[in-house]
């Protein structure tokens, strides 16, 4: 299991979304995020000057089987792309092992519910 962190543009959020659903990843987490970079740039938008670096970001987060990770990244990536400074960053962390809290499975299935809704996995001890 991978861990995938991705800072991504505000504004891009909904292509991002829409991206993932296509990709067959239907659950992550996101935050508001700030943070400070090294590339310092002023852009002009609608008449105001503003830096890179204030610019609001959203950091998602996903935990997905390793076989979903590339599609993960590759869905990330071209979604949130717009070419200039500030687009964003992706990590990719590997994931020791999932719980469910609920059933007190553990394992990679945890991470998705069959399509009858059953889990078939023994319970964790």
């Amino acid at each position: 299991m991978k861990k995938i962190e991705a800072i991504i543009r505000k504004t891009k959020f909904e292509e991002v979304k829409e991206a993932l659903l296509e990709a067959d990843i239907e659950w992550f987490t996101y935050m508001e995020a700030r943070g400070v970079g090294k590339a310092r740039q002023s852009r002009i938008y609608r008449g105001v000057m503003y830096g890179t670096d204030i610019i609001e970001r959203l950091r998602l987060t996903i935990i997905v089987r390793d076989q979903n990770v590339d599609k993960t990244v590759v869905a990330i990536m071209n979604a949130a792309r717009t070419g200039e400074v500030g687009d964003g960053r992706i990590f990719v962390i590997d994931v020791l092992d999932s719980y469910s809290i609920r059933t007190g499975e553990n394992g990679d299935h945890t991470l998705y519910i069959a399509p009858n809704g059953v889990k078939t996995a023994k319970t964790a001890k």
